[in-house]
């Protein structure tokens, strides 16, 4: 048996982060992972996605300058995504698990199932660690129905060779409307079938129905009220029909109605370690144990977003209680991000709670795709709306527009520093941008009232 200070279940983000931080101050480390090094974000999610849409932006793009008058071409295509998509994914294990041996932290292929609170099984290999952090992520989900084998999840999605030329998406939520956008910006048509009123929950309603509208004039088509019953086989595809008997043809069916914890066959209860539908239950230090066994990122049971920025945080949280910290963990503003062609992006208080609690919150929205058309020329439909407390505090935004993820970011850090319009005004910023056109229109709207400032 070896004995490490500190075992890690999992090796993304939600750990390796950790998993560094405690080797470089000394600890004796290990990560047991049963998939690629890297996890799930690095692999088969965040980066591969983010490389695939990056060319349809440019797509988008063009499309603009060619509704000016410009003419553009491209050769971009599918294939040419996933050549790319393998050429610099592919290469991300290796590449960890030499930095890991570099570092000199242990690296243990297979599955780690808890023996109790010190110790983890590793196929016949058992270790024993003083500290131990389950940073296992989620799993897509499986819609029990029939046909359900004829389905795919996101990963099995961005490993196609060949781009379908009808993809149907059963949910719509982020990843189908992140998809779909890419999808269509190369020429496939897609369906959306959603079994509730609306898409993307979380996100402005308002800039939601605006990317819908956009998606629907670009051919899109969406089914909301609708339940899928059945997938099945037909000569030149496949036909999903639902309980009200709607029925789509289609070449292809990615199942996108959300996310799992992976919880099972981990051996929880060997070390007194709860769950719910949501994932493991942690104390106010992520403790799962309340003593020495930690979790980390997705596999949490918490209203935080389960982002990748998170899980890193959380991961560098646990690092530090590990080496004697002992404040309770205190999340800063988190933003979340879609990326759709436009995107959409939020941060703090939404649209909707501010709507729905008038005496604590009021709204402004800058159309800046109009206002500052000199600054910002991609899209004159981009708009902000942020949420202001009774002290003209900004508490929370909702952009809409491709710069989305780049504004949300500096909007992320006025609403968490509690900046004012004072405290706006002695920056400088770079000009002409979105940015510092809705900063200077944020100025005057962060300012205190004179009954705040008494």
């Amino acid at each position: 048996m070896i004995q490490y200070d500190v075992a890690f279940i999992g090796s993304g983000h939600a750990n390796w982060h950790a998993a560094v931080a405690l080797k470089q101050a000394g600890k004796s480390v290990v990560i047991i992972e049963k998939d690629l090094l890297g996890g799930t974000c690095t692999n088969y999610g965040c980066d591969a996605k983010i490389l695939l849409d990056g060319p349809a932006e440019l797509i988008t793009r063009m499309n603009h300058y060619a509704n000016a008058g410009v003419t553009a071409t491209t050769t971009v295509d599918w294939p040419a995504f996933m050549a790319y998509k393998h050429q610099v994914i592919d290469a991300l294990p290796n590449q960890m698990a030499q930095a890991f041996d570099q570092l000199g932290i242990d690296v243990i292929q297979g599955s780690g199932i808890l023996m109790g609170d010190h110790l983890i099984q590793v196929g016949k290999q058992v270790i024993s660690a003083t500290n131990i952090v389950i940073g296992t992520g989620q799993r897509s989900k499986r819609l029990a129905i029939v046909g359900k084998e004829f389905m795919h999840d996101s990963r099995e999605f961005l490993n196609l060779p060949e781009l379908p030329s009808h993809v149907t998406f059963i949910g719509a939520g982020i990843i189908t409307l992140e998809f779909a956008s890419l999808v269509m910006a190369l020429g496939s048509q897609v369906t959306i079938i959603e079994h509730g009123d609306q898409a993307a929950r979380g996100f402005d309603a308002q800039h939601v129905g605006k990317l819908i509208t956009q998606m629907e004039a670009n051919g899109a088509t969406f089914h909301f009220g609708e339940t899928a019953l059945a997938v099945d086989v037909t000569t030149d595809g496949y036909q999903v029909t639902t309980t009200s008997g709607l029925s789509v043809a289609t070449q292809y069916v990615v199942d996108a109605t959300g996310r799992e914890p992976n919880v099972t066959n981990l051996g929880l209860e060997n070390a007194g370690i709860h769950t719910n539908q949501f994932g493991i239950e942690v104390d106010d230090h992520l403790r799962a144990n309340g003593a020495n066994i930690y979790a980390s990122g997705d596999v949490i049971a918490k209203l935080q977003p389960k982002l990748t920025p998170t899980a890193t945080f959380e991961s560098n949280y646990i690092a530090g209680q590990i080496l004697g910290a002992t404040a309770p963990i205190d999340y800063p503003a988190i933003p979340s991000v879609l990326f759709a062609l436009p995107r959409l992006a939020q941060v703090g208080v939404t649209t909707a709670t501010a709507a729905a609690d008038p005496q604590r919150y009021h709204t402004q929205t800058i159309p800046f795709g109009q206002l500052f058309a000199f600054e910002y020329q991609n899209d004159t439909t981009a708009e902000v709306t942020a949420v202001m407390n009774t002290a003209n505090q900004l508490v929370g935004a909702a952009v809409y527009g491709m710069d989305a993820p780049d504004i949300i970011n500096v909007l992320t850090l006025i609403t968490d520093q509690h900046l004012t319009g004072s405290d706006l005004q002695r920056l400088i910023l770079a000009f002409p941008t979105a940015t510092q056109g809705i900063i200077d229109t944020l100025v005057p709207l962060l300012q205190p009232t004179a009954t705040t400032a008494e």
